[in-house]
């Protein structure tokens, strides 16, 4: 790709931001599509996001932001407008600078799982669902999971807390859909989710004891950084159908690039 002063620059905040494989993914699809745009990581700390995020829409080509772990529910108080997925997740992930200067941010995570998850001959509707993690990424997979119609979903989190609070803001939104909280047993469940940032590292606890998963079950990773993470591995190992992070990214990009305006 020929850079020049035409094209967009857009940046990936995260921290820490070695693991992150965005880059390589978007950058892809603007070459496929023939669009004059680049994206860089960008490591940003927690307690400097207010003050990064201002300074960076002042940079006239950087025409908006991917937002990764751990950022993207930090990232919603610094927007200006919010999609209706951002504002009903309360975390976004992505966000588009306007020319007035207003930072509009909305969510995608959520539609990206879902669509990689069927592209991937994995069933959310009528299904009971385990979902680990209730971060931002959590938080959007959660309500779309509702909106896809599955049978049951139960939320666990290392902090409870967190897990009680999205399971009843899940209940609020979907009351048809049987919602709670609990711990992360996938006894029971059609499908396991993990949802955390644990697996990124060889040496990282696995978010559920395998000796409980089943042949029959699904199971999904959102973590992109790496191709077979251990739980992933143990549930190949026991015969599980399996979909890691990748997915979830590829079904969301061209959703997201729409939202840049860079495509139709």
């Amino acid at each position: 790709m020929q850079l020049s002063g035409k094209t967009h620059l857009y940046a990936i905040l995260a921290h820490p931001v070695a693991h992150v494989r965005a880059p390589e993914f978007f950058n892809a699809v603007f070459e496929a599509h023939g669009v004059d745009a680049l994206i860089v990581p960008l490591q940003v700390r927690p307690e400097d996001l207010a003050d990064v995020v201002p300074r960076l829409k002042k940079i006239g080509n950087l025409h908006g932001l991917v937002v990764t772990i751990p950022h993207k529910e930090a990232m919603v108080g610094l927007c200006d407008e919010l999609g209706p997925d951002g504002a009903l997740v309360g975390a976004v992930n992505t966000v588009r600078f306007e020319p007035d200067g207003r930072l509009v941010g909305d969510m995608f995570d959520g539609v990206g799982l879902v669509r990689g998850a069927l592209a991937h001959d994995i069933f959310m509707k009528g299904k009971r669902v385990l979902l680990v993690g209730a971060g931002g990424a959590g938080r959007a997979i959660a309500f779309a999971l509702a909106r896809e119609g599955v049978r049951a979903l139960t939320i666990a989190n290392r902090t409870a807390s967190r897990a009680a609070a999205l399971a009843a803001d899940v209940a609020e939104a979907a009351p048809g859909i049987q919602v709670s909280s609990g711990p992360p047993d996938p006894s029971g469940h059609d499908v396991l989710i993990n949802a955390t940032s644990l697996g990124l590292h060889e040496t990282d606890p696995l978010p559920v004891d395998p000796d409980l998963l089943r042949p029959e079950m699904a199971v999904i990773e959102i973590i992109a950084a790496t191709e077979v993470t251990p739980l992933r591995r143990a549930a190949i190992d026991i015969g599980c159908r399996t979909m890691g992070g990748r997915p979830m990214v590829d079904h969301q990009i061209e959703s997201q690039l729409r939202f840049f305006g860079e495509i139709e």
